[in-house]
């Protein structure tokens, strides 16, 4: 299996902030419609893929959105004030460049300020150009979102690029629903909306399928950077397999499923214990009655920045466990 660094590169360049998902969610569309028995879109805007088999009901999910600003006010220069959509650090997004969905470019700057350590989103705006109000609102609205603009790169060990967090997670699971056939189980590939404003499309989308197993796919942090916080994940190191966020404790019986499937593929995995955020399984497990559920997570550094940073080995590493796991009748 080879590393196909176009779907990659075509997947993070795609505007789609939370809510905005139709360009992201035409796109994969396009890719799996053949290789799927059912495709459908829900009232939220999540895309359901089915593969049927006539076992356990699978819901695997991986995010479409991506962080970005909102437009909250434009003043008589024609300055852009803004709020966040999903988690933004003033101090990665000071002198960014940033575009809107119709194209509409700008950059990201702030009042003067003493301290910087003392800077915030409110001390900041974005600058497209517009001499005046009335200019920049033939090309800006209130409500709009801009997101970070940057180019997709790679060398021979790591991919860096905006939003891998989580186009990642929809490579994975795209390489993965193309590759298994003729499924054991009943496997539904679900691509989430607005899960960076709280795991909205998970949640109604597992409500609608009632899954027996939920695997979400997603990235997590990394502790091997220079004097990093103690974080026993690192690049390079394998897949990584969930044990507790701040949204979930994996179920035990199917962590172990994964763990002893990696040993016996010789796939290289390590164990994630984040103290912080979540994925779509923090809601997906607390479906109806409860559904047992894992993650398996894509390793990467500057997580919601400009140039979040994946080891190749990891991606391809994941898409071979998400493969066997979904091949297996899994009993717990």
């Amino acid at each position: 299996m080879k590393f196909n660094s176009q779907l990659l590169d075509e997947l993070v360049s795609l505007y789609g902030p939370s809510g905005n998902e139709k360009n992201i969610r035409e796109y994969i569309k396009n890719e799996i419609k053949d290789h799927v028995d059912e495709i459908s879109i829900d009232d939220l805007g999540n895309l359901i893929a089915r593969k049927k088999g006539n076992g356990k009901k699978i819901m695997i999910a991986a995010h479409m959105d991506q962080i970005g600003l909102m437009v909250t006010d434009i003043d008589d220069k024609g300055f852009l004030r803004f709020t966040n959509i999903g988690g933004i650090s003033p101090f990665i997004t000071l002198s960014q460049q940033v575009i809107f969905g119709n194209g509409t470019m700008g950059v990201v700057s702030s009042e003067p300020i003493d301290d910087i350590s003392k800077l915030k989103l409110s001390n900041m705006f974005i600058d497209i150009g517009a001499n005046n109000k009335e200019e920049a609102e033939k090309l800006v609205n209130i409500g709009d979102i801009c997101v970070y603009r940057s180019e997709y790169g790679e060398n021979d060990n790591v991919v860096f690029t905006r939003c891998l967090d989580d186009r990642v997670g929809c490579f994975v699971a795209i390489e993965a629903l193309r590759r298994v056939d003729n499924p054991i189980n009943d496997l539904y590939f679900v691509f989430t909306v607005q899960e960076e404003v709280g795991l909205r499309g998970a949640k109604t989308s597992a409500y609608k399928i009632g899954p027996d197993i939920g695997i979400a796919v997603d990235v997590t942090g990394s502790g091997d950077t220079p004097k990093a916080k103690t974080f026993a994940v690192g690049l390079n190191k394998g897949t990584a397999i969930k044990v507790k966020d701040n949204s979930i404790l994996t179920h035990p019986k199917l962590r172990q499923i994964m763990i002893d499937i990696a040993k016996e593929n010789n796939i290289p995995y390590q164990l994630e214990v984040l103290e912080y955020g979540g994925t779509d399984s923090g809601v997906i497990h607390l479906t109806k009655e409860g559904v047992p559920s894992g993650v398996i997570s894509i390793p990467t550094r500057y997580v919601h920045s400009t140039i979040e940073m994946a080891s190749k080995n990891d991606i391809m590493n994941s898409i071979k466990l998400l493969i066997k796991l979904l091949e297996q009748d899994i009993k717990l």
